[in-house]
Formats: structure tokens, C-alpha cells, sequence
């Protein structure tokens, strides 16, 4: 028994040492600096979804109440001329899938802002908006695939009947003329790593045409998945460098930092990264604006 006692003493000392090394690897203190003349800012970030259906606790209406500010001041300390954002939901049932709180209060709070990859719920699914300037980028284009065996069916189960997931698109050209581009906003099953293979072949298979055809592509979001692993291996068969950032991007809204960055800024060969990529971990007005930290680069289109 004390045998046993001393072994189990032993590990909870390993496990205490390894997470307090890794807190001290993937922590980073980082303050961003100003954007690089002639690049593009863009961000990444998982806002977390909001259960209407709950009254008090983390992620409830309630919460979001106080949450939204700190979001806010996040989202504006980005600086940024894109953002693709994960989680954007207020999660309901039935008719309740319109309604969309962070959505609505951050294109309130931030008039410079518009929403691309965004409509109709019914046709278009708007929880991954991607936020862009229109006094510096036009619209072109935008669209969405679902992770499926049936990727143009909206909300369709993931490939093992999973919570459905998707990517949303949309395609850009800058106001003063240039070529267009596309940003991909993947949001990949958390769960599952078969679900992620297969949501990474498909974001492979979509993307690599418009590559060839010479278009720059952005490849943005929460892979739930390191550098140099499968997930990303795949998507970078088709001609995306995915980015190396210092720090951890998941701190399961305690500032816990355990494990290298999950969310991630790729581009193809034809962008030039300028600057960056940032994570900035800090709290905001007095509170972590979710369980994720942004990612941020200043990219020169060509």
C-alpha cells in the first residue's frame, strides 16, 4: 500500500510539474504592434456560443450580459481589417436559430464593420461570420460546405453523425482594385479525429482548385488540431503554409495554457506574412472575453 501510495504521489507531482512547465512554454506576453504599411490585418477568433436556453453560469444570457464588453474591447483591440469568427451563436431550438447576440452587438458596437459569410439562417449558416472593412475590401463572393458525406446540405451531420460543422468562405478585392482572394473559416469537430481528417480533406479539396487557378487564399479558424499534425498536413497538401505562433490559443476561460495553439492563420504561396502571427492572451476589462485568444497577422496581398 505505501508502495502504491508513493507511485500515485509521484505521478500527481509529474502531471503538476508537466502542466506547470507547459503554462510557462505557451504563455506569452505579447502586445501588438502597429500594422505593417500595405498589409491586410487579419484575425481569427472563437467567441464561444451562448445556451439561451440557460439562466445563470458561464455562456447563459446572463453571462453575456457583462462577457459582451470585454468582447467588445477584444475585438477592437485587434485592429484588424478581417476577422473570422467560430461560435457565433446564441444556441436555441426551432425558431430560435435567427437570433445571433454577439453577432448583432458587435456590428452594433463596431459601425465599420460588415458581415461576409453571413445571411439567412434558413439558407446560409451564420454562426462563422467574417467581419471586414468595407472602406478597405468589396464583397465579392461568399459561400459554405458543410464536414459531410453531403457537403452542400445545410446542417448535415458530420461523417460519423456527429453535431454538424462547417467552413464559411468569402471572396474580397480591395476597394482601390487588385485581385480578388478568399478567406476560409474552419471551425473542425473537437471530438473527433476522424470527423477532423475528413473536414480537412474537404477543405483540401475545395481550396486547391482555387489555388491553382492563382487565387490567394486564407485558410483561418479552430482546426482543434497542433501544427504538424494530420489535420493540418492535409490541408497543406493543397499549397496552404499554415503559420507558427508562440503561445496557446484554448484556455478553457481560466488562463490555462497547456498545449499549443489550436487556432491557426494559413495562406497560400502567393501572400506575404508581413507581420506576426500574434496570440495576445490578456484579459479584457477585468475578464477573459472567452475560452479562446485571438490570432493576428499582417498579410501583403499581391
Amino acid at each position: 500500500m505505501t508502495r502504491i501510495l508513493k507511485s500515485l504521489a509521484w505521478t500527481v507531482l509529474s502531471l503538476v510539474a508537466l502542466g506547470l512547465g507547459a503554462q510557462l512554454v505557451f504563455s506569452v506576453n505579447t502586445a501588438l504592434p502597429p500594422r505593417e504599411p500595405g498589409t491586410l490585418r487579419v484575425a481569427s477568433y472563437n467567441v464561444h456560443w451562448i445556451w439561451m436556453g440557460g439562466t445563470e453560469g458561464s455562456w447563459t444570457p446572463s453571462d453575456w450580459a457583462t462577457r459582451k464588453l470585454s468582447l467588445d474591447g477584444a475585438v477592437k483591440a485587434l485592429e484588424a481589417d478581417v476577422i473570422a469568427f467560430q461560435e457565433m451563436e446564441s444556441f436555441a431550438r426551432g425558431a430560435g436559430r435567427s437570433q445571433n447576440l454577439a453577432k448583432a452587438y458587435l456590428l452594433a458596437e463596431n459601425p465599420d464593420f460588415a458581415a461576409a459569410a453571413s445571411g439567412d439562417p434558413a439558407v446560409f449558416p451564420s454562426t462563422q461570420p467574417i467581419f471586414y472593412r468595407p472602406d478597405v475590401l468589396t464583397l465579392v463572393d461568399q459561400g459554405w460546405f458543410f464536414f459531410s458525406d453531403t457537403p452542400e446540405e445545410i446542417y448535415s451531420r458530420t461523417f460519423n453523425g456527429g453535431w454538424p460543422a462547417f467552413a464559411s468562405w468569402a471572396a474580397f478585392r480591395a476597394v482601390d482594385g487588385g485581385a480578388v482572394f478568399r478567406v476560409v473559416n474552419v471551425h473542425t469537430d473537437f471530438a473527433s479525429f476522424a470527423n477532423r481528417l475528413g473536414a480537412a480533406a474537404l477543405v483540401r479539396d475545395r481550396v486547391a482548385p482555387w489555388i491553382a487557378e492563382g487565387i490567394p487564399v486564407m485558410v483561418v479558424g479552430d482546426l482543434n488540431a497542433v501544427r504538424g499534425t494530420p489535420t493540418l498536413r492535409r490541408i497543406e497538401a493543397a499549397g496552404i503554409r499554415f503559420l507558427q505562433q508562440r503561445g496557446a490559443t484554448f484556455h478553457a476561460d481560466r488562463g490555462l495554457h497547456l498545449f499549443p495553439a489550436i487556432d491557426h492563420i494559413g495562406v497560400s504561396r502567393d501572400l506575404d506574412v508581413q507581420g506576426g502571427p500574434w496570440v495576445l492572451q490578456d484579459k479584457v476589462k477585468g475578464r477573459w472575453p472567452t475560452d479562446h485568444h485571438p490570432v493576428i497577422a499582417d498579410i501583403a496581398l499581391p
